[in-house]
């Protein structure tokens, strides 16, 4: 087992195994290797994760931010330190390039953590004066927080929940996807390494069973989801039977405006990385991208000549620059798309089938032309390296058939006329846009959906409001006069 934990799980403070859990397979994409064994949570697993968390945080809500960051900080430097071997870690549990797991994935969360360790410190009340009489409120910690994660960047999700929950005095159970477990199980370690009290941040293996137990469990007070609407209805639901706080960042079919006026290089390089960057496995991606017809098959042959040049190989490899998709049935979702898009009539300009490697789930990128609002490719989330190219002819259009679909995840403008940048932006129905830019989400600034595709935000200053209450409390400085 190339990639195989200390254990399953990690509880406490300490790994933790149960082998009467059911088990769960790691795959490498690469190969179809099996690269680690893990066991879902049983019941006795769950509970000690909520007893210890629940436990634990009281006190932890009682420690100065300013100690709390100090915790988060030294857990920074860690995992800078270890970027290799983590980001190794990572390529062997998704199968994204080396290329990529180096610069994004674990050093994103660990400006994440620097960001809220800097950030907790500063969180404070307010007071309001009402004559003699005076209000002042206080930020508290809500309590228990579950982290749900996805497959795609497992790491960064669960440093993104796990920064704020920990920043501003919460506990955090972290229940990574069971298709890439073992990013999380590192953090944990790094995490009571770096001084953190055991029970502040656990890790629990396991399938939909174990996240809806820790859903539904009265201990806890706050539900942040990372993946699809399906899953996300299910859980919201769930969560809304005990009146709990949400964040849920869920799918996209988002568009990429190219007008005609735009810098056509650095439309098509956004393009492509909105579309092919971590093998098209990113919620956010511009999938449907609208290029106005004065430009469309100038785009469409530059963009086919750099696809055409686009390496794909060994994710080991530092010169690879598209990976495997993360699973078996991920390739035959994807290549399902393919074969409908072909169906329906899309013009197919680059890749459209899997990759000849002999090895792994490998599938080329793939772009159609010619694509219609209601072709399935046009409205369903592919989740793969399928872009699919649309035109349109006036701004008002555009704007109109960008927005009409239950997603509001992202959107992207490109034109060399700022003013039209900004008044077609302000118009699209999406929580993170882009002008002249693609797919950039620095923790400095909020990221999240509007419609299906979310409520709540991640990162920046905005997630303070997801992972604290206000209390408001009145102080009355005189007699009290009542009329009776």
């Amino acid at each position: 087992m190339r990639a195989q934990p200390k254990a399953s799980h990690f509880v406490n403070g300490a790994y933790v195994e149960d082998t009467a859990g059911a088990v769960i397979e790691v795959i490498y994409p690469a190969t179809g290797e099996v690269i680690a064994r893990v066991h879902e949570a049983t019941p006795a697993v769950i509970e000690a994760a909520l007893a210890g968390a629940e436990a634990a945080q009281k006190a932890w809500a009682a420690t100065r931010p300013v100690e709390r960051a100090r915790i988060l900080r030294r857990a920074v430097d860690l995992i800078r330190a270890r970027n290799a071997e983590l980001s190794e870690l990572e390529t062997l549990d998704t199968g994204k390039p080396i290329q990529e797991t180096t610069v994004a994935d674990w050093p994103s969360g660990a400006d994440a953590l620097e960001y809220f360790a800097g950030l907790a410190p500063t969180v404070t009340g307010e007071t309001m004066p009402l004559g003699g009489d005076f209000v002042y409120t206080i930020r508290e910690p809500l309590g228990v927080c579950v982290g749900i994660g996805a497959w795609n960047y497992p790491s960064q999700i669960a440093c993104w929940k796990s920064a704020p929950a920990l920043a501003l005095g919460n506990a955090m159970i972290f229940k990574p996807s069971e298709v890439t477990p073992l990013g999380a199980l590192k953090l944990a370690e790094i995490f009571v390494e770096a001084g953190l009290p055991p029970g502040l941040f656990n890790v629990l293996q396991g399938r939909g069973a174990v996240g809806a137990a820790l859903v539904t469990d009265a201990r806890v007070a706050k539900v942040s989801l990372t993946g699809s609407v399906p899953t996300g209805r299910k859980v919201y639901a769930a969560a809304a039977e005990g009146i709990r706080h949400v964040t849920m960042e869920l799918g996209g079919k988002s568009p990429l405006i190219v007008f005609e006026d735009a810098d056509i290089e650095s439309a098509i390089g956004a393009a492509m990385l909105g579309n092919f960057y971590s093998t098209g496995q990113i919620c956010s991606n511009g999938t449907r991208v609208f290029v106005q017809k004065a430009i469309k098959e100038k785009f469409l042959a530059r963009l086919a000549e750099r696809t055409a040049a686009i390496k794909l190989g060994d994710p080991m490899d530092p010169d690879t620059q598209l990976g495997p998709l993360v699973s078996a049935p991920q390739l035959d979702k994807v290549l399902a798309y393919i074969d409908k898009a072909k169906a329906e009539g899309g013009r197919l300009v680059a890749g459209g089938g899997r990759a000849d490697l002999n090895t792994g789930y490998y599938v080329q990128p793939t772009v159609f032309a010619d694509i219609t609002d209601d072709m399935t490719l046009a409205c369903e989330e592919v989740f793969g390296p399928v872009m699919a190219v649309l035109d349109f002819d006036t701004e008002e259009e555009v704007v109109a058939r960008a927005n009409a679909t239950e997603f509001g995840l992202a959107a992207g403008v490109f034109t060399a006329d700022l003013a039209r940048g900004h008044r077609v932006v302000g118009q699209l129905q999406a929580g993170t846009c882009w002008i002249n830019a693609y797919n950039l989400t620095p923790v400095e600034g909020p990221f999240g959906g509007v419609k299906a595709s979310g409520v709540g935000r991640e990162n920046s200053k905005a997630a303070v409001e997801h992972y604290t209450q206000v209390k408001s409390v009145y102080v009355g400085m005189g007699p009290v006069e009542a009329p009776y």
